[in-house]
């Protein structure tokens, strides 16, 4: 028996023989929950562990002769949800008890205080740890859980971005406790994240596959979570890229939640490829390319989100420098100077990014050049002449075409 405490929930965990037949009943004054295990023995090494989060003290022993009784004491009242799960990577079967506040509460992430009107905000990145709890990951040949190396990546990357100007984290999973899957990127929409990055460790069954890969949502997987949105009339009270779609009708909110997915898969892509980019400075990665697939924690419809397998913890080298504090950090700061190469180019309005990138503007058009269009100039002629483009003059100038007349005067931006 295994016990978990998480924010949200406490799990206990039974590792059983086989399909089990159970029953559970709640008891007050004081307040307790019954298992009892039909046909069931209490294995010869079975101890049981030390109570965590709502659990007060819990006994194990027979109930009868046929059965185990398992009896949880309460520090206060809980809605009980039991389930058996069947074997798995070396895990067997377990008999899973989830116990919630009877309040039914949920504690969301840390939502980053908000800028005061006409104060610039810091753009708010979402850090997942993949896994925990009950739930190691993978596995690597020295006993390295997943679970251990993407919480110490996660922690540490939420520290180097708390360091950055204009920049927030916050972890959607800060000690060794399961989150669902669904749930991490609620979370991250409950913190108005910019940003949602799912850290985790690669395995195969060769342990010579390595390098780091960096994963988004696969279209599939976007037409699949469209679906649910649409049908689930809880999911269309939220609000999808500011928008509340409960009060429209199919066919608007359709539009809506397309144009708000099509948005956030293209900052997804447009964020990976530059992490992408900066885990290759650090060394060699699994593809040379941004890889799609159908991941729950990437289906948010409307926060840019991505998935970084660090390496491949199934490869023994790999694996030794996953558990190196020093590779670690770089790591995440590869991991953030993507990040920060995303946010220079798309600044979120609003935020720190955006002012500089105004600012930036700002200080470019005071140090332009100069010109006065000349009887018979082009203007490819005069970008050409200044080492500029057309484009570039165009988009000085605010000009609707290429056509400049003799005497107007143009602002020729810095080259370089």
């Amino acid at each position: 028996m295994r016990i978990w405490a998480g924010p949200e929930y406490t799990r206990a965990v039974f590792d059983v023989s086989g399909p089990v037949d159970y029953k559970l009943f709640e008891l007050n004054k004081p307040d307790r929950i019954v298992l009892d295990i039909r046909g069931s023995d209490l294995g010869p090494g079975f101890s049981a562990p030390a109570v965590k989060g709502l659990l007060k003290s819990l006994r194990a022993g027979k109930q009868g002769k046929t059965d185990s009784r398992i009896v949880f004491d309460l520090a206060d009242g809980v809605r009980p949800k039991s389930f058996l799960l069947p074997p798995a990577d070396k895990f067997g079967y377990r008999l899973v008890l989830d116990l919630y506040p009877a309040a039914a509460k949920q504690v969301p992430v840390k939502t980053v205080v908000e800028a005061a009107p006409g104060k610039a905000r810091n753009v708010v990145v979402a850090i997942d740890a993949g896994h925990g709890g009950d739930d190691p990951g993978a596995t690597g040949a020295s006993g390295t859980h997943e679970k251990e190396i993407t919480l110490a990546v996660a922690r540490q990357l939420k520290k180097l971005v708390d360091r950055m100007p204009g920049m927030s984290g916050v972890l959607i999973r800060d000690a060794d406790y399961f989150i669902p899957l669904e749930r991490r990127y609620r979370k991250a929409r409950e913190a108005k994240a910019d940003l949602f990055i799912s850290i985790h460790a690669d395995a195969f069954t060769s342990s010579d596959a390595r390098g780091s890969s960096v994963w988004v949502l696969s279209p599939r997987g976007a037409t699949s979570e469209a679906a649910r949105w649409l049908a689930d009339r809880e999911n269309r009270a939220d609000l999808v890229g500011g928008i509340s779609l409960d009060d429209k009708d199919d066919m608007l909110a359709k539009v809506l939640l397309d144009l708000s997915q099509g948005a956030t898969m293209g900052a997804s892509v447009a964020v990976a490829e530059q992490v992408h980019g900066a885990l290759r400075k650090l060394g060699p990665t699994h593809r040379n390319y941004v890889e799609k697939a159908n991941f729950v924690v990437l289906r948010s419809p409307d926060v840019p989100s991505i998935l970084v397998e660090t390496a491949f913890i199934s490869n023994p080298t790999e694996e030794a420098r996953l558990k190196n504090p020093e590779h670690r950090e770089k790591l995440a700061a590869a991991i953030l100077d993507g990040v920060d190469e995303y946010f220079r180019a798309t600044p979120p309005p609003g935020t720190l990014y955006a002012q500089n990138a105004d600012r930036a503007r700002e200080n470019a058009r005071a140090k332009a050049q100069r010109y006065v269009v000349n009887r018979g100039d082009t203007l490819r002629a005069i970008a050409e002449r200044h080492g500029t483009t057309a484009s570039q003059l165009r988009a000085a100038n605010d000009l609707a075409d290429e056509r400049v007349r003799p005497g107007e005067v143009l602002q020729i931006p810095p080259s370089g």
